[in-house]
């Protein structure tokens, strides 16, 4: 029985310490709009709404954040996934 619980935990850390890793390429932003906008790190942008999907939107756009920022949208990038979203993609595939 402990086997089967520590293997379980050690399957859930393997799993999850590339998520939390992945996480650190973007960098999102709460808009005030309820959206939220995804920086990458070649400064490229993608748009999503409260439900996560990705939404398009012209380049030079003035959005404001929630604190009151304004940022001009910058490369939409609407086909881009973020490492995370690849991994999620690939386990409920079944790879």
């Amino acid at each position: 029985m402990r086997t089967a619980i520590a293997s379980a935990f050690f399957a859930l850390g393997i799993v999850a310490t590339p998520l939390a890793i992945a996480q650190d390429d973007t960098k999102e932003i709460a808009l005030k709009d309820g959206t939220t906008l995804q920086i990458y790190k070649d400064g490229k942008m993608s748009m999503r709404d409260a439900r996560g999907r990705v939404h398009s939107m012209k380049e030079g756009v003035q959005m404001e954040t929630s604190d009151g920022k304004v940022i001009v949208m910058r490369g939409n990038e609407i086909w881009r996934k973020t490492t995370a979203e690849q991994l999620r993609a690939e386990l409920y595939r079944g790879k």
